[in-house]
């Protein structure tokens, strides 16, 4: 064995670089693998608009990380849900709720760097990069091994706990043997920035179509992140298309609830699926972000989950003790229970029923959409969970001090 620590996170993506962040507060012994070196930046670091609920927003603030960022935030202070072709609509104002925002919208390319400069300021962090895993040998003395690949050849880390922060396609969830139930949506997202006649006001707008869902983000840069689901079988057809035939395409599933569409960057493609792990925990392993469960985008649900998994572990291990006992993996699964299954629910439910195209669904969706637009106890419990709220939240997602 080449090296021991506390715990030994692969990936280090939005999750797994987050994760190493909030255990070093607690001065936990923390390796992390990634795959690029170090003059680069992880793939998933690119022009894609994230999504912050305010939970996460509290977090990532209480961690030094949003301090770092080059580029403002921005602000989601109204979200507009509307379906094509459905009468009613569904309007949340987080100054009904006594907030100035529900969230923030933030270049994933800029949070990136953000994270790196973070990361440069830990002291009990080991990283080791570039480097690829290899596979896992079995528990002995209280150490899980790992094995990694890297410039100076096949090392074995040892750790009380690995945390497989590896993406969709986990090698670390592959290697414990635990197997996904997936689905495949059969469309693809176009990911893009978007200028329009009109600056964005801070609202967040979702028109859900047959296809998919279409949404605008307001960035801090004066544009909209965009966001457009299209049938897997035009996917092709829609990459082809010049500036102008694409933004009368978006501007069409749409509408005008934001102006004219001016203008739109290059836009980055990526295939729709559910891919969730049958468990997320093994003997002294444990499973976060995409690696535990990867959605639908409809809802903005994915980091912001992801992140809690983190935090909850972070705060675990934080108190102490042996970081992969079974105790303290049953009880982050627990504890992890209620806002994973309810966050898993709400989002493909959400994107099979907007989806579906039968006519029979049409006065049922909006009926839906009404009766939401004028109840406003059903609208809190949305706000709730828009904001990151839903089941036992970390405490730093509740806003205490780092």
């Amino acid at each position: 064995m080449n090296h021991a620590h506390q715990v030994l996170i692969v990936g280090g993506g939005l999750v797994g670089a987050s994760l190493a962040i909030a255990l070093d507060r607690a001065g936990v012994d923390t390796g992390l693998v990634e795959a690029t070196p170090p003059e680069s930046m992880p793939a998933v670091f690119d022009e894609r608009n994230l999504s912050f609920a305010e939970a996460t927003v509290n977090a990532l603030t209480a961690l030094g990380v949003l301090q770092k960022l080059q580029m403002p935030p921005g602000p989601i202070r109204r979200i507009h849900v509307s379906r094509q072709g459905d009468f009613g609509r569904l309007r949340l104002d987080a100054a009904d709720y006594g907030r100035e925002q529900f969230g923030q919208v933030v270049v994933a390319r800029d949070f990136g760097q953000a994270l790196e400069s973070r990361l440069g300021e830990l002291s009990h962090l080991t990283r080791y990069r570039p480097a690829r895993f290899v596979g896992l040998e079995p528990e002995a003395d209280g150490l899980r091994i790992a094995r990694i690949a890297g410039s100076e050849g096949e090392q074995r880390i040892g750790a009380a706990l690995v945390v497989a922060a590896d993406g969709t396609a986990s090698a670390v969830r592959a290697a414990l043997g635990i197997d996904t139930l997936e689905h495949d949506y059969r469309q693809d997202l176009f990911v893009a920035r978007l200028r329009t006649a009109r600056a964005p006001d801070g609202s967040a707008f979702e028109r859900l179509t047959d296809s998919g869902p279409t949404a605008l983000l307001p960035r801090g840069d004066r544009h909209y992140g965009l966001v457009h689901g299209v049938d897997r079988d035009a996917a092709d057809a829609v990459a082809a298309l010049d500036e102008a035939a694409f933004l009368a395409r978006v501007q069409t599933a749409f509408g005008w609830r934001a102006g004219r569409f001016e203008a739109v960057g290059p836009r980055s493609r990526y295939p729709l699926r559910r891919v969730v792990a049958e468990r997320s925990t093994a003997a002294r392993a444990v499973l976060v972000g995409n690696a535990a469960q990867t959605l639908h985008p409809i809802g903005a649900q994915g980091f912001n989950l992801g992140l809690r998994d983190a935090l909850t572990l972070a705060e675990l291990v934080a108190d102490g003790g042996d970081p992969g006992a079974p105790a303290l993996l049953a009880a982050w699964a627990a504890r992890r229970h209620e806002d994973r299954t309810r966050t898993l629910a709400f989002s493909d439910g959400l994107a099979r029923l907007t989806a579906n195209p039968s006519p029979l669904l049409r006065p049922l969706r909006s009926a839906g959409l009404l009766a939401l637009d004028a109840d406003r106890g059903l609208q809190a419990m949305l706000a709730g969970g828009a904001m990151g709220y839903r089941g036992d939240v970390p405490a730093l997602c509740r806003g205490a001090a780092a």
